[in-house]
């Protein structure tokens, strides 16, 4: 997992350093969606037997915390390249009264698998699509897990929504282009990352592929309706004006202005004003057990 896509093409860069605030917020507004997962990993492996929880692409340490009290007697180790998110997700395990249970490691993978120490559950939450080898990645993650482990990968899913299709200016279904153009964006950025290889999205296959057992798919929804509390229409915002750079270059001019609209807070249709906006999305979580 490399939080750095900049390999001499500019366009897909992440600057996770800079989208820390962002990532956080993101994590919170999906935290009921992670804690029933992670009851639903509970389910799969007894809680009581796992020891040692790797967080892989932990980013600002949401997810961290919350395996922490959803397996009471496990270390829960936040894995990221990230200096700044590892500082947050210390921050925050300290904050909650976890910094016994939640320490963290700053590992870039693919080249660090060696540094992540054995582990009986791996939660990697859109972090393997960070990795060029996606197939090489999991067998590197079956090769940590102790036998009876269960790795979960969280990995598609439903491209989220806040907008009705007529928003009352511009071209219907602006969201169903913009999905479209980072539908682009995401595949020249797997292109561009170290030793990338093309799979198909087949994530049972992959899992089996590493010698583990396919215990379960499953996916959860974040449905937050109209009219949303202040913290979803800031994230929204948030969402979308770091997005109007990127996409300026991929979709039409005429959505550029829809977008330049929505984003202006003295417009009574923008995302700042709108009574109308909402958040419905879906997360998908595959699991394999090490037998």
């Amino acid at each position: 997992m490399t939080h750095d896509h900049d390999h001499g093409h500019q366009h897909t860069h992440l600057d996770w350093a800079a989208m820390a605030p962002l990532l956080e917020r993101q994590a919170e507004l999906h935290g009921p969606l992670y804690t029933r997962a992670a009851t639903w990993l509970g389910e799969l492996v007894p809680a009581v037997g796992v020891r040692r929880v790797l967080d892989v692409g932990s980013g600002p340490g949401v997810v961290s915390t919350l395996l922490a009290e959803a397996f009471p007697a496990a270390e829960v180790v936040a894995v990221d390249a990230s200096p700044e998110l590892l500082e947050r997700a210390r921050d925050r395990a300290e904050a909650r009264g976890l910094a016994g249970r939640v320490t963290t490691l700053r590992a870039e993978l693919p080249e660090d698998f060696d540094a992540l120490g054995e582990a009986d559950l791996i939660w990697a939450g859109n972090s393997t699509h960070h990795i060029g080898d996606q197939r090489a990645a999991l067998a590197s993650f079956a090769g940590v897990l102790r036998p009876g482990g269960l790795i979960a990968l969280v990995e598609g899913g439903l491209y989220a929504r806040h907008l009705p299709a007529n928003i009352g200016f511009g071209r219907p279904g602006l969201e169903t282009r913009i999905e479209a153009a980072h539908a682009d964006w995401f595949a020249e950025m797997r292109t561009d990352l170290p030793g990338s290889k093309d799979e198909p999205d087949d994530w049972r296959e992959l899992l089996a592929s590493a010698g583990l057992t396919p215990s379960g798919t499953r996916s959860f929804l974040t449905d937050v309706p109209a009219p949303v509390p202040p913290f979803v229409r800031e994230q929204v915002v948030a969402h979308y004006t770091r997005l109007r750079h990127p996409l300026a270059e991929r979709i039409d001019a005429e959505d550029v202005a829809t977008l330049d609209r929505l984003l202006d807070p003295a417009d009574p249709l923008s995302l700042h004003r709108r009574t109308d906006l909402f958040h419905l999305s879906a997360s998908t979580v595959h699991t394999a057990r090490k037998g």
